[in-house]
C-alpha cells in the first residue's frame, strides 16, 4: 500500500506532459474559431460579389444596355460580374418588383430563392418596368457551407437542399429614352 501512495504523490508533483492538458482543451475551441473565420471570410466575399454583380447588371438596365430585360439576360449580367459565386446561372433567382416611390410599401415577403428539388420553378414576380417607374431587384443565391458541421457552418440557417442562402437588394428608376 505504501508503494502505491508514494506512487500517486510522485505522480501529483509531477509537471511533465502538463501542456497536453491545455492543448486538449483549448484546440478543439482554436479550430472551430479557424473553421469559422474561413466560413465567414467566404460568405462575406460571396455577398459582396453577388452585390458587385447586381450594380453592374442594374447599370446596364437603367442606361438601356440591356433590351430586353428578362431574367435570363439578367442572370447572366449578374453571373458574369460576380465571378466568386460558384455555378452562379443555377444558384441565382432574381425577383423583379414595381413600386410607387409616393407610397412605397416594403418587400415584406421572405426573399425568393431557387429550389433545389424543383429548379425549374418560375421567379415569383419580374417586372421590368417602364419609363420613370421605380423597381426593386432582389437576386437570392444558394451556398453550400465549407464546413457544415463545424463553427459557423453548422449555425448557418438552411434554405434548400443544405445550402444557405445570400440575399441582395438593389432599387432603381428606369430612365426615360430619348
Amino acid at each position: 500500500m505504501r508503494g502505491l501512495i508514494g506512487f500517486l504523490r510522485a505522480f501529483r508533483r509531477d509537471e511533465h506532459a502538463s501542456a497536453t492538458i491545455e492543448f486538449a482543451l483549448f484546440a478543439p475551441l482554436m479550430i472551430a474559431l479557424m473553421l469559422s473565420s474561413l466560413e465567414l471570410g467566404m460568405l462575406l466575399t460571396r455577398r459582396v460579389m453577388l452585390e458587385r454583380g447586381l450594380d453592374i447588371a442594374v447599370r446596364q438596365v437603367r442606361i438601356g444596355a440591356m433590351t430586353p430585360v428578362t431574367h435570363e439576360a439578367l442572370v447572366e449580367a449578374v453571373c458574369d460580374a460576380a465571378f466568386m459565386i460558384p455555378d452562379c446561372r443555377n444558384q441565382l433567382r432574381l425577383e423583379m418588383v414595381l413600386r410607387n416611390p409616393r407610397s412605397w410599401v416594403g418587400l415584406n415577403r421572405a426573399s425568393d430563392c431557387i429550389n433545389r428539388e424543383d429548379p425549374s420553378q418560375p421567379p415569383r414576380e419580374f417586372q421590368p418596368g417602364m419609363q420613370n417607374q421605380l423597381v426593386v431587384l432582389r437576386a437570392c443565391s444558394l451556398f453550400d457551407p465549407l464546413f457544415p458541421t463545424a463553427g459557423l457552418g453548422s449555425q448557418l440557417q438552411r434554405v434548400s437542399g443544405g445550402a444557405y442562402a445570400i440575399v441582395a437588394t438593389t432599387a432603381y428608376v428606369v430612365e426615360p429614352r430619348r
